[in-house]
């Protein structure tokens, strides 16, 4: 079903009336895509290791499928791969991933009370998809967060929580019309709340605002391809650290943006020509970047 829907989301979500009327399309497309997309498997590779030379680095990234690196086949493309390569160049980096298909946020929650979860002086969490799609309401899925935040706070005294935002998902094309609209404007809605609650407590928010075709996406239409993981880690890395850096100095050093970007406290640039990370680094955004020497 084609066409474009711009109605505006009331915080996260169309009006009830509107839902009503598009319930039983939402619920058949959505019986649909579960039928027809493909279930990828997790990206095989070793989820705990050491890599990178510096100053010890300890890692923890928290998550979902795109986390666990749905899309991709190794470790070392996906989000995992892609972080520790960059940050490596900076640090040795002690990395563990905790992630899988289907987990929520109170998943998450579960993940933290197992034995030996920390410290981490790095924590990157990326979730709220499936919260999104199992239809939990904004404000219990706000509340989850919050938890989330303090009790990473509280047991793995982190020095950097990176909390990723929800992906484009109104730009997914293995969504029909009118589900990647309703979803869409579920995800903004979801992201938007969720920024203001890391800023709030403690924590960066990096959107993931990347702009989607069908190369950069895995070959289900849904999870992220090599291209997509590539600029996570990027610019994940790239703030990171920044922030760590800063955390060093009494006064951080002004970093000039890339034009048209502006800094919002306690939230990484966005990068809409698809240079994040070089664009963090106050770089040449038309310059290939080097994790290992650019930053």
């Amino acid at each position: 079903m084609a066409g474009t829907y711009d109605l505006k989301p009331n915080n996260g979500r169309p009006p009830f009336l509107l839902k009503a009327v598009l319930g039983p399309t939402l619920i058949l497309q959505g019986l649909w895509v579960r039928m027809r997309t493909p279930r990828l498997p997790e990206a095989d590779g070793p989820r705990r290791g050491q890599t990178g030379t510096g100053p010890r680095l300890r890692l923890l990234i928290l998550g979902d499928s795109s986390a666990a690196g749905v899309g991709v086949a190794s470790q070392s493309e996906a989000l995992l791969g892609q972080l520790t390569r960059a940050l490596g160049c900076h640090y040795t980096v002690a990395y563990r991933l905790e992630a899988r298909t289907g987990a929520t946020t109170a998943d998450a929650l579960d993940t933290l009370v197992r034995p030996g979860m920390g410290p981490f002086d790095v924590v990157v969490t990326a979730l709220g998809v499936n919260d999104l799609t199992a239809g939990r309401k904004i404000s219990a899925w706000l509340a989850d967060q919050k938890c989330l935040i303090d009790r990473l706070h509280a047991r793995l005294k982190p020095r950097v929580i990176l909390i990723s935002g929800l992906p484009p998902v109104h730009l997914f094309p293995a969504l029909p019309q009118p589900l990647r609209w309703y979803l869409g404007n579920g995800a903004r809605g979801f992201s938007s709340a969720l920024e203001a609650l890391a800023k709030a407590n403690g924590a960066l928010f990096l959107p993931l605002d990347f702009s989607l075709d069908i190369p950069q996406m895995a070959t289900d239409g849904f999870h992220p391809g090599r291209g997509v993981y590539r600029e996570w880690g990027r610019r994940a890395a790239a703030g990171i650290h920044a922030h760590l850096g800063a955390q060093m100095t009494a006064a951080p050093v002004r970093r000039r943006d890339a034009p048209g970007v502006r800094r919002t406290p306690g939230r990484l640039p966005p990068a809409p020509d698809g240079h994040a990370a070089a664009e963090a680094c106050n770089l040449n955004p038309d310059k290939e970047f080097d994790p290992c020497t650019d930053c």
